[in-house]
Parts: C-alpha cells; sequence; structure tokens
C-alpha cells in the first residue's frame, strides 16, 4: 500500500451530540465533520460552549451524562467507535488514544500521590517488565522529567493539592503519553502552564507528532495552534464556520468570527486598546455598583497604597521532611486603582504570594499591610471587617464552588455577605452580575459541573465583584477562557478599573494579558523576585536573564 492509500486514522463525518433538556434536546455538536492522518495535528478552537470539548469527549466515548452521539461515520484506524462496551474502552483508553483533560485537579485523584496515578495506567495496561514495581517507579519519573517535572522522585510522591495548577497538569499529561499512543486528545493541555513549561510540552508534543503520533489539539490559545498544528477547525454554536491549513487560516481568515478571535489576543501590541472590538465600555459595571451602593465613606488610609507587602518569607515542610522555603523576601505595593502582575514558572510561589496578600496564609517572616493598618496580623475580628474590600478568582473554580449549589445560590450568597441587610434585592443583583461577565440569567439555575471551564471561571469573576472590593486579587483568572470571552473579561476588568477605581493584583504565566493589563510587573523565579518595574521596561527591555529567557520561550501568533 503506498502512502497516498494509506488511510486516516480518525474519519469523522455528520457527528452530532445531544444533551436532554428541560425544554427538550439541547443540540450541541451539529455536523461535525474532519479527518485526521497518522502523525498530523488538527486544532479545535472556538468559544467556550462551542461544542470543542464535547466533540474531543465523544471520541474517547465520554461525550457526558445523558448524551446521544450519531454519526455518519466515527472510525479510528478502521474500527467503528459508536456504540462500544465499556471493557472495549478501557482497552482502548490509555494504550492507543490518551486523553489529557482540562481540569488537572478534578482529573487527579486527591488521595494519592500522582507517581501512582501515573504508574497505575503502566500497570493496567503494561506488559513484561512494565508490571515491575520497581520499573514502573523508574519509568514514572523519567516521564514527569519529559514534561518538564523538576525533582521527579520527590513530586512523585505528593499528592496534588500539594502541587501548583503547572504541575498538576504535567502529571496529567504524563500520565497521557505513558504508553505512547497512537492518537492524544489535548484539551487545553497548556493552560495551567508557565511560557518555560508550556515550550517543553510542546516540544514533548512536536516529537510524538514527528514519530507518527496524531494530535487533537483543543485551545482557546491561537499561539500554541499556531506552533503545534497542521490544520484548524473553528467552531461555533456546535458547528465548524471555518477549516484550513494554519497559515491560511491565521493569515487570511474569511469567516468575521475567526478574525474577532485573532484579533482578541494580547499582547505588548494591545496594550491600552479594548480587545473585545464592537464592545462598547460596560455601563452595567457602573449601574450595578451605584445601585449596591458602593459609594462607601474613604477610608483612613486613603492617601497611602491600598496593599503593602513587607518583606514576606513562606517555607513548606515537604513528603521528605525538608523545609523549603516558596517565598523568600518578597515586598512590593499596590496603589489605588493600579494593576500589579506577577509572572514566573509554575512553583515559583505566585500563588503562594496570593493567599499571603489576601491573609489566607501567614508569612513566616515579614508582614502585609491594608490601608495603612494591619492585616496579615490583625485579628479574627479586625480581618473579618476587611475581608469584604478584598476578594479573589482562584485557578481552579471548580474546586472553589459547593457542587451541590447552583450558580444563583454561589452568587446570593456572596451578595448577601456584602449587602445583608437588602436581601430581597439579591436575585436582581445575581442577575446583574451574570450580565456583567457575559452569560445569561438562565445559567443561575445550572449547577458547576453543567457548565464549560470558561463559564465556571466567569461565574467565579462575578462571585468576587459581588462585595463590591477595592482590590480584586486574580489568580489565573483568565487561563480557562477562550481568547474572545477573554478580551471580553479583561475590557470588563479594565472598564471597572477605570470607573470605580479599583485595584488588581493580577497573577497569570500568559505573559501577553500581563502585559496588556499590568501597570507594573513582578517576575518571580524560586520564590524571589528577580526582576519588578514598569510593564513596558520589563516586557520591552528586560535585564535578567530569567526575563529574557520568559520572553524568549513565548510561543507568538504572526498577524496578518
Amino acid at each position: 500500500m503506498t502512502t497516498d492509500t494509506i488511510p486516516p486514522l480518525l474519519r469523522v463525518e455528520n457527528l452530532n451530540v445531544c444533551f436532554p433538556g428541560a425544554e427538550g434536546p439541547r443540540h450541541i455538536v451539529k455536523d461535525v465533520s474532519f479527518t485526521l492522518e497518522r502523525g498530523r495535528c488538527i486544532a479545535l478552537v472556538g468559544e467556550s460552549g462551542s461544542g470543542k470539548s464535547v466533540t474531543s469527549r465523544s471520541l474517547v466515548g465520554l461525550p457526558g451524562e445523558g448524551a446521544t452521539v450519531t454519526a455518519d461515520r466515527l472510525d479510528f484506524d478502521g474500527q467503528g467507535l459508536l456504540d462500544r462496551p465499556d471493557r472495549w474502552w478501557r482497552d482502548v483508553r490509555g494504550n492507543r488514544i490518551g486523553f489529557i483533560l482540562q481540569d488537572a485537579l478534578v482529573s487527579l485523584d486527591p488521595l494519592r500521590p500522582v507517581g501512582r496515578e501515573i504508574s497505575e495506567t503502566l500497570a493496567v495496561h503494561g506488559l513484561g517488565g512494565l508490571r515491575n514495581r520497581h520499573r514502573r517507579r523508574e519509568l514514572t519519573e523519567k516521564l514527569l522529567d519529559r514534561v518538564g517535572v523538576p525533582d521527579p522522585p520527590l513530586r512523585s510522591r505528593q499528592r496534588p493539592g500539594e502541587l501548583s495548577g503547572g504541575l498538576r497538569q504535567r502529571a496529567l499529561i504524563a500520565s497521557a503519553i505513558a504508553l505512547n499512543p497512537d492518537l492524544v486528545i489535548a484539551d487545553e493541555p497548556t493552560t495551567a502552564l508557565d511560557v518555560t513549561v508550556q515550550a517543553q510540552v510542546l516540544s514533548v508534543l512536536e516529537s510524538m507528532i514527528a514519530d507518527g503520533t496524531s494530535v487533537i489539539l483543543v485551545s482557546h490559545d491561537l499561539a500554541v495552534v499556531a506552533r503545534l498544528a497542521d490544520d484548524i477547525l473553528v467552531m461555533k454554536g456546535g458547528r465548524i464556520v471555518e477549516a484550513g491549513s494554519t497559515d491560511e487560516l491565521l493569515q487570511h481568515p474569511r469567516h468575521p468570527y475567526t478574525r474577532q478571535l485573532i484579533d482578541a489576543v494580547p499582547s505588548e501590541h494591545t496594550r491600552g486598546t479594548r480587545l473585545s472590538h464592537g464592545t462598547p465600555p460596560s455601563r452595567t459595571a457602573a449601574a450595578l455598583f451605584s445601585r449596591s451602593g458602593s459609594d462607601r465613606a474613604p477610608h483612613s488610609g486613603a492617601s497611602g497604597p491600598l496593599l503593602e507587602v513587607r518583606n514576606v518569607s513562606k517555607s513548606y515542610r515537604g513528603p521528605d521532611r525538608v523545609r523549603r522555603k516558596v517565598v523568600n523576601d518578597i515586598s512590593f505595593v499596590i496603589e489605588r486603582g493600579e494593576t500589579v502582575g506577577i509572572v514566573g514558572e509554575s512553583g515559583s510561589g505566585k500563588s503562594t504570594v496570593a493567599r499571603i496578600a489576601l491573609s489566607l496564609v501567614t508569612p513566616d517572616e515579614g508582614e502585609v499591610r491594608f490601608d495603612g493598618g494591619a492585616w496579615s496580623t490583625a485579628t479574627g475580628k479586625e480581618q473579618r471587617s476587611i475581608r469584604q474590600r478584598i476578594a479573589v478568582v482562584y485557578q481552579d473554580p471548580l474546586s472553589s464552588f459547593d457542587p451541590r449549589w447552583t450558580v444563583s445560590r454561589i452568587l446570593r450568597d456572596a451578595v448577601n455577605l456584602g449587602d445583608s441587610g437588602n436581601s430581597a434585592r439579591s436575585d436582581d443583583r445575581v442577575v446583574e452580575l451574570l450580565e456583567m461577565v457575559g452569560l445569561s440569567p438562565h445559567v443561575g439555575g445550572t449547577l458547576p459541573l453543567q457548565l464549560s471551564g470558561g463559564q465556571r471561571q466567569r461565574v467565579a469573576i462575578a462571585r468576587a465583584l459581588a462585595t463590591n472590593p477595592e482590590i480584586v486579587v486574580l489568580d489565573e483568572a483568565v487561563s480557562a477562557l477562550d481568547v474572545s470571552v477573554q478580551a471580553q473579561i479583561l475590557d470588563l476588568l479594565s472598564d471597572l478599573q477605570s470607573q470605580l477605581n479599583v485595584s488588581y493584583l493580577f497573577i497569570s504565566h500568559d505573559l501577553g494579558v500581563i502585559h496588556h493589563m499590568s501597570d507594573r510587573v513582578l517576575v518571580m523565579q524560586g520564590g524571589r523576585v528577580v526582576e519588578q518595574g514598569n510593564a513596558d521596561e520589563v516586557f520591552l527591555s528586560p535585564q535578567d536573564p530569567y526575563t529574557r529567557r520568559l520572553l524568549a520561550s513565548l510561543p507568538r501568533l504572526q498577524r496578518a
């Protein structure tokens, strides 16, 4: 058989996926068709809720509870994928099709060390030497090293909750590629990764493609897509609205929606401009806060910095009982109406700094002051009086919600915390908050697990805004959002800052987002600040070698 007659590894013809709904079936994926050759990469891009993840999950028999999947043809290596029993899928998943899920913390067993999770994959599908425990441990550590996890013997013994988001994601990738599958479906595989580790993971995927592995990449990061994908499928409303080779589609997009996605990518070129073109500055934000009585009296420290972090350090004991400093002598201030960005590799201490700033973690040394008064050293009663004035959007929104509560109840709880005397208006406030972050009021009746990753992140931002805070700590707050929704949220945050003089501590691995949003930037490595200054100075004229290495690792989208 010649190369030209080799059948594609994957053939999808008129794939449709429906879910039951209160008002009838919900058609989520509509007549999707494509083929994937061996050793090639196809990317699915589009807004949150466009059907990307449902499409990819349907290819491994995991479309979701209650889903009805139909297709004229759905073949993998000549075998039909429809109506296969669970036992058949257990042999295929992990062995022939690797699946990298979007939400690493939920996907990993919180009670088991990550090394055991990877080792189990090897044990279930492995033959011969892979059934030897010591051999599996050795291979597990090699896999962790391959995806850029530092100190694999130590990290393999830690549970997911003891690892940063980036380290969890890398452990999940290691598990998915452990057996060198024929096809890897990667659903936002680099969402939680800093640019240096992202570059390393992309290199791993590139080498697998070069060796003949096929990849389906689901991503909202068009720069990542540009580096890895041979072809791109643009999805909107469950349909493919444009398809083509990567170079052709990114340089000469034909569909208005594709052009909108490309224009929404933040970078040094977009600083000071709106990303969601055609969307006027938010008036909903001003109306919401004025109606909710946010015109509070000035506070005593109105002339000084809003938040001061003074020489803070924090250490933790690892599973080897050795204490390691994760934050080492960090100092910075946040002025009123200012955005301070923090960038650095996963595990550099960024999120620990955020928790110290929120007074959720007490530093071993140093102190944090809020509005001129004690914060990290304040009593519980004193902290409760301040708590409403500082809000947070966590990196992993699903784990920060009560899974039994609807979105409306989650937001109502936050609204009543900030304005307990006006509970009769809380339902209206919930609707306003949802509209502020681009969600329909109907979302209020759903549970967090029924939302896409991007929708959950928007609910988390709405909850943070419910108490009319003066400062918001955003820990990877837009990492789960596609570029068009990310653009709307970033514009919204800018509008809020302009209208309300709110301050942000913005933590992200996305250098383009940080440059677009920040007034000043701190670059962290190994728990220390290695460089800080004006955003343009740091990004355009970096002085520290580590900062230069970060910028050199950044995948870039070449615009037409």
